[in-house]
């Protein structure tokens, strides 16, 4: 039986590469949590001493405009062979997309070059056409959560901290959501498939944490592109969110860790706004469930400054978090910019009860 078990999750394994990676910034990450994309930058370099590729001249993959019908998919393969051209000039073969959305446009262009190999030779030729650019496709591709759970086990040797209450001693629960991108759209590519996926459960288990099993755990975010680029069509988009948290609430989770930087946007975002709309929130002590995003979470257990991570352009706060962890911060730098000068405090909701901590 363990045997026909192990045969089993094999299939539900992928290949992550080791070293030498190229890696493809988000758009909406840079706007969302610009500081996730660095420190993943960070730790890979400075703490599992990897190379990785961050080309300057890199550009969007055209996902939101694609899965929104306004940009064609022969743009987009096109786009898409022009990132990848950049990745041959580097001289890497490992391609790494910093977005789930864009894992999912790079993995769905790849499988229909595969079965489709004319539409290969097309893009090809669009791309000479217009930049005289030649590409390869990538040996390897890998959303940076994948390497994150693979390089888990080095990255806790590092750690100071892990994901435990100081006060109890327990572990602390926490809910993962996975992106729809990563994990549904084509599954094979995913750490267990959508039925398993492991991808951020193998890192809350490895560090210490509590996977909190909920009903609504594979349920969307709420983002869904069209449900909230169209005005009209937001409250699609926030009812969405609501059923996932009205789910989570009884199980009483620490925070919450995405994969997408959409998810963990609308699920930090979209507290506020049904505390602003209806008074509630879904935690006991009226300040949200904090939402982090995995390389935010890495970072703070490896020692990571919080605000160097960009936790304090969160909508729910994160100090009651650090301080259940144990993690030190100073709450005066919150809001020091990098130029050194203060920022200035935001102006606090009316109804999610706001705590710089300490």
């Amino acid at each position: 039986m363990t045997e026909t078990k192990k045969h089993f999750w094999n299939e539900y394994q992928k290949e992550i590469a080791e070293d030498n990676f190229f890696y493809e910034r988000s758009c909406i990450r840079q706007s969302f949590f610009p500081g996730s994309e660095t420190i993943f930058l960070k730790i890979l370099t400075d703490d599992l001493g990897k190379n990785i590729i961050d080309d300057p001249n890199q550009h969007t993959c055209t996902g939101i405009g694609y899965h929104s019908d306004v940009v064609p998919f022969d743009t987009t393969m096109t786009v898409v062979g022009r990132l990848f051209s950049l990745m041959k000039d580097s001289g890497v073969r490992n391609y790494v997309p910093s977005c789930v959305t864009s894992f999912g446009v790079f993995t769905e262009v790849v499988e229909t070059w595969k079965h489709f190999p004319e539409e290969l030779e097309k893009t090809r030729d669009n791309l000479r056409k217009a930049t005289g650019r030649e590409f390869d496709i990538p040996e390897n591709i890998a959303h940076p959560s994948d390497i994150i759970y693979k390089y888990r086990k080095e990255l806790k040797e590092k750690m100071k901290y892990q994901l435990v209450n100081r006060h109890t001693g327990k572990p602390l629960k926490v809910v993962e959501h996975i992106g729809c991108h990563y994990g549904k759209i084509f599954s094979k590519h995913a750490v267990g498939g959508a039925e398993f996926p492991q991808v951020l459960a193998g890192m809350i288990e490895e560090w210490g944490g509590e996977v909190v099993d909920y009903p609504e755990r594979r349920h969307c975010c709420g983002f869904g592109f069209r449900q909230y680029l169209v005005m009209a069509n937001r409250g699609y988009s926030v009812a969405n969110t609501k059923k996932k948290f009205e789910s989570m609430k009884p199980y009483k989770p620490d925070f919450i860790v995405a994969n997408c930087p959409g998810c963990a946007m609308f699920m930090d975002r979209w507290q506020y706004t049904i505390a602003e709309m209806e008074g509630i929130t879904y935690d006991d002590n009226k300040m949200g469930i904090p939402v982090l995003t995995y390389e935010e979470m890495a970072g703070m257990l490896l020692g990571y400054n919080p605000w160097d991570l960009g936790l304090q352009i969160h909508q729910v706060q994160v100090e009651q978090l650090l301080d259940k962890i144990g993690i030190e911060y100073n709450p005066d730098d919150k809001f020091i910019g990098k130029s050194g000068k203060y920022l200035g405090e935001p102006e606090k909701p009316e109804n999610l009860v706001v705590d710089y901590g300490k």
